[in-house]
């Protein structure tokens, strides 16, 4: 079996694995709930759309879902915090996915304009809403979080839902939005054709920009415009401690310090910037496929520009930077880290497998024809 330390840093290693894959699976279904009601000018175009990921998004949202377990399994403080600090957040983001199931199931079961219009709206604020507020909270995670433990060793938040709406919060929001409408858009093109394959080229040009523009601000901000965590000295990371114990310094800076000490680190935001410029080329190209591909490149390299950027943080508290939590105390037992990394090890090529063979059963573009055909059955 792994030592301690090793266990952690595969559990932040399988953290993010599940995050990038959340991010690309049910990111393209956020992106395609995004453009309805703006590329979609019909209603037999809006449901196209809405047919494209009919039949993968109750297996791609399993992610989250699997996400949110792992967190909870494999970082609990971690899971504590996250889910008592951004409480009123997250209970946004959860009704806002409320809208999804019930907007597929609903829309198209009665003939009415504004039935259908309703639901397209709602199926939009299920598309924006989330990757709104995962940005936000990444954002908020480089700038800190304002929580400590207190003399019992009991978590402490202060502040309020508002509070996080800080303007690099909202910027790392709109690199996040934008990120996955580009990637939505990508999607689209490789599963309709005609006029409605252009708005979803033209839509990816637009957000695949303002990611870039986005994402190039946000990391300014980061390098000149605010402080950093950065660990003093902490027990030994092989063995089990509290938060607290560990010396923790804030310096404007500090989340360069990975990319000093790996220079290689810097290929990460290239590639976030490399891979939506080229699914820009490649949608000018008409060449689908190999677009959203490149999309997916820039949607993995931005999610694993941030978390290098942060290791071995997790969770820096900005109230008392001692209290931040990192890979190294954030952490089940050893024993518990063993037994789940040989749950991963055999279920999730099993998840991929599967997933891989859905996709590879459900390949095809989806048309008019398709919905006239399944006038009562599609979506």
């Amino acid at each position: 079996m792994f030592d301690y330390e090793t266990l952690k840093i595969i559990w932040w290693a399988f953290v993010g694995v599940l995050l990038i894959g959340f991010a690309l699976m049910d990111g393209f279904d956020f992106g395609v709930g995004i453009l309805l009601p703006f590329i979609g000018k019909t209603d037999v175009e809006r449901r196209i759309m809405i047919n494209t990921i009919g039949p993968t998004w109750e297996g791609n949202q399993t992610w989250f879902i699997t996400a949110g377990g792992a967190l909870f399994a494999a970082w609990p403080l971690a899971y504590a915090a996250a889910f008592s600090g951004f409480y009123v957040a997250l209970m946004i983001l959860l009704f806002s996915l409320f809208f999804r199931p019930v907007g597929f199931d609903y829309r198209s079961k009665i003939a009415d304009t504004r039935w259908r219009s309703t639901w397209d709206w709602a199926l939009f604020i299920g598309g924006f809403v989330p990757p709104l507020i995962f940005g936000v909270a990444f954002g908020n995670l480089l700038l800190g979080v304002p929580f400590h433990y207190d003399d019992t060793m009991r978590l402490e938040y202060v502040g309020g839902f508002l509070d996080l709406l800080t303007p690099f919060g909202l910027l790392s929001g709109v690199v996040s939005v934008a990120m996955l409408t580009m990637h939505g858009a990508a999607f689209l093109r490789t599963k309709t054709d005609g006029v409605l394959a252009q708005r979803a080229g033209r839509a990816l040009i637009i957000a695949a920009v303002l990611m870039m523009l986005a994402f190039f601000a946000g990391g300014l901000w980061v390098v000149f415009g605010i402080d950093g965590f950065r660990i003093l000295n902490m027990p030994d990371s092989n063995t089990a401690f509290m938060p607290v114990v560990k010396s923790v310094e804030r310096v404007r800076g500090a989340w360069m310090d990975n990319y000093a000490r790996w220079p290689l680190m810097w290929a990460l935001p290239l590639a976030g910037f490399g891979g939506a410029l080229l699914s820009i080329l490649l949608t000018m190209r008409q060449r689908a496929v190999a677009a959203f591909l490149s999309s997916a490149v820039a949607v993995t390299a931005v999610i694993l520009t941030a978390g290098a950027s942060m290791f071995p943080f997790v969770m820096p508290s900005s109230l008392d930077p001692n209290s931040s939590l990192t890979a190294w105390d954030v952490v089940a037992s050893h024993k518990s880290l063993g037994i789940m990394f040989w749950v991963v090890v055999i279920f999730l090529p099993l998840i991929i497998t599967y997933t891989a063979w859905i996709y590879r059963v459900m390949r095809g573009k989806v048309d008019a024809a398709h919905i006239a055909a399944n006038e009562h059955s599609a979506y």
